[in-house]
């Protein structure tokens, strides 16, 4: 039986995120988060990878991203889960004392159309659905906040999108989803779906091998023994 086909392709959008152990805050000063936007830079300037969109959070972060090369994302993703983990630990004098993370960061495959936008869009509103800020635009370490501005990170480490923001953006970001939108997003984080349309989806499935994660959880149906 050959391995699953989930390593990740050149030309592809990801929704990547990893979360602290146990959901611990480990971004707890203004330092922390802009030490971790120079992390980010260093790996772009590092790793053949596109990031569009992106926000850390207290406890973990979202990035939207493409690799230009098979399997980069890969590299790019345990590049930068294990040096902020080193980092981390050696500025807190914490070696030894458990993990960061709670494991590898998590990635789902995304369809470059409207769920593109409506995935960054969770994305860059995410600080604002946590009430960490009066607006999307106004969290310091978040995409949207550098596009607003035109700030040198930007310039320096955001990729042009495969397709337009909407106008009036910011806005837009703002607006509550749908429950049929939020759903959507929260199954594909859940189980690992690929977001996009229901025939995108399937097609993305069959490619990737990820048919286990559009099945129902649950117990594992009992066998009767022959008789």
């Amino acid at each position: 039986m050959g391995r699953p086909k989930r390593a990740d392709v050149a030309g592809e959008i990801y929704h990547m995120l990893n979360r602290a152990n146990s959901r611990h805050t480990i971004f707890h000063r203004k330092e922390d988060y802009d030490a971790f936007e120079n992390l980010m830079a260093e790996a772009v300037s590092s790793f053949d990878i596109r990031i569009f969109s992106y926000c850390i959070m207290p406890n973990h972060w979202h990035f939207v991203v493409s690799p230009n090369v098979d399997g980069e994302m890969g590299r790019f993703g345990q590049w930068v889960t294990l040096t902020h983990t080193q980092r981390y630990h050696a500025h807190y004098d914490t070696v030894g004392m458990g993990h960061l993370y709670q494991g590898r960061y998590k990635s789902f495959p995304v369809q470059s159309d409207e769920h593109f936008l409506t995935l960054s869009r969770y994305v860059e509103r995410n600080a604002f659905t946590a009430n960490l800020c009066s607006s999307p635009d106004q969290w310091k370490w978040d995409s949207l906040f550098h596009w607003k501005r035109q700030t040198s990170v930007y310039q320096s480490m955001l990729s042009d999108w495969p397709i337009p923001r909407h106008s009036n953006w910011i806005e837009w970001v703002r607006m509550e989803f749908s429950q049929r939108e939020q759903a959507q997003i929260d199954w594909s984080m859940r189980r690992g779906v690929p977001f996009g349309s229901e025939n995108w989806v399937e097609s993305m499935v069959r490619k990737f091998d990820l048919e286990s994660t559009m099945r129902p959880r649950g117990r594992p149906r009992k066998i009767k023994p022959k008789t």
